[in-house]
């Protein structure tokens, strides 16, 4: 079982900090790995190594059942709008789950947070399985990993129960920093950061669920950014989307979040849910948790001649009408 140190802060105010901190880190690991380098052999034959793109896909009816019955030869997949020749295929209800919790604890939340709390916990508690782990990473006007990777329910559970609305108020932490009476709401940061300095180190499967209404207030990085940062890491992002619309009356500030979330989610390959009088909580993360275990893997080597690092789009479908692919738009090959 992997675990981690229970507690790590990012740098919170300065993104760029963080890559600073981590030079030594690099350039040790250069200088090690160039030490465990064997010679070079004259007349030895170079070596090309192939990438291989895995694809995580969701299929759906024209009614919105899930799908979960297809085979290799009902897909077909496109790079570049190049056909691809699909090497690896499986069906993704059991394979290992690097999953990570990313809970808005800024003041637009203080309404809906106890529901998310509850059913996050309960989310958990239904999708991981001993080969899985999960951490815990709440944001406000900083991002903070309240839990690193574990499988213990235990720790995942009280640093949930430590996510506090932070911007000041009754009942609330006092902000860090000066901020104004609405707080700020570091969204790209925290998938930013999620992505590049968590996730980049796994393998497998990779989610993000955020628990949000996706209104982003003081992020250095922009929604591209964090975007991009997903897609190198080979995230999927999935949103639970929980909006007090009366908060943001009340505030005199206008609303996108939405268009934000939608973004962030289906350029990655996952999904918005959002909370509704219809659909509570917990069933928005039950839908999550039925995608989760009904994926397909698709793997092909490109057979695309690009050579820049630039970024490749990927096309899925299906041999049947009326079915709906959910999978990510694109990646960035692996430098």
């Amino acid at each position: 079982m992997r675990t981690r140190q229970q507690s790590k802060a990012f740098s919170l105010a300065q993104t760029a900090s963080i890559a600073a901190l981590m030079c030594p880190l690099i350039f040790q690991s250069a200088a090690l790995a160039a030490q465990q380098q064997p010679p070079e052999v004259s007349g030895q034959p170079l070596k090309v190594t192939t990438e291989v793109v895995n694809v995580y896909a969701v299929v759906r009816d024209k009614h919105g059942r899930l799908i979960s019955n297809l085979t290799r030869d009902d897909f077909k997949i496109k790079e570049d709008n190049i056909p691809q020749t699909i090497t690896y295929f499986s069906r993704e209800t059991d394979t290992p789950l690097t999953l990570a919790i990313l809970v808005d604890t800024s003041p637009s939340q203080e309404r809906v947070l106890g529901t998310e709390q509850r059913e996050a916990k309960a989310f958990l508690r239904q999708i991981l399985r001993p080969k899985d782990l999960a951490c815990v990473i709440h944001f406000d006007l900083e991002v903070e990993l309240l839990q690193d990777f574990t499988i213990e329910q235990s720790l995942l559970d009280k640093a949930i129960d430590e996510t506090v609305i932070n911007g000041g108020g009754v009942g609330v932490l006092p902000s860090p920093l000066p901020t104004p009476s609405v707080g700020g709401t570091h969204l790209y940061d925290a998938v930013y950061l999620a992505a590049t300095q968590l996730m980049s180190h796994e393998v497998g499967r990779k989610v993000l669920v955020l628990l949000t209404d996706g209104q982003d207030q003081g992020s250095q990085e922009t929604l591209n950014q964090a975007i991009e940062a997903a897609q190198k890491s080979d995230c999927i992002i999935y949103a639970v989307d929980i909006v007090d619309r009366a908060f943001y009356g009340f505030a005199g500030m206008g609303f996108k979040g939405d268009s934000v979330l939608h973004k962030l989610c289906e350029q990655t390959g996952g999904r918005v849910v959002k909370v509704t009088k219809i659909k509570n909580t917990a069933q928005a993360f039950q839908e999550i948790a039925d995608e989760l275990r009904t994926q397909y893997l698709l793997g092909y080597s490109p057979s695309n001649s690009r050579t820049d690092p630039g970024f490749r789009k990927i096309k899925v479908s299906v041999d049947h009408d009326g079915y709906k692919i959910q999978a990510r738009d694109g990646y960035y090959p692996h430098s």
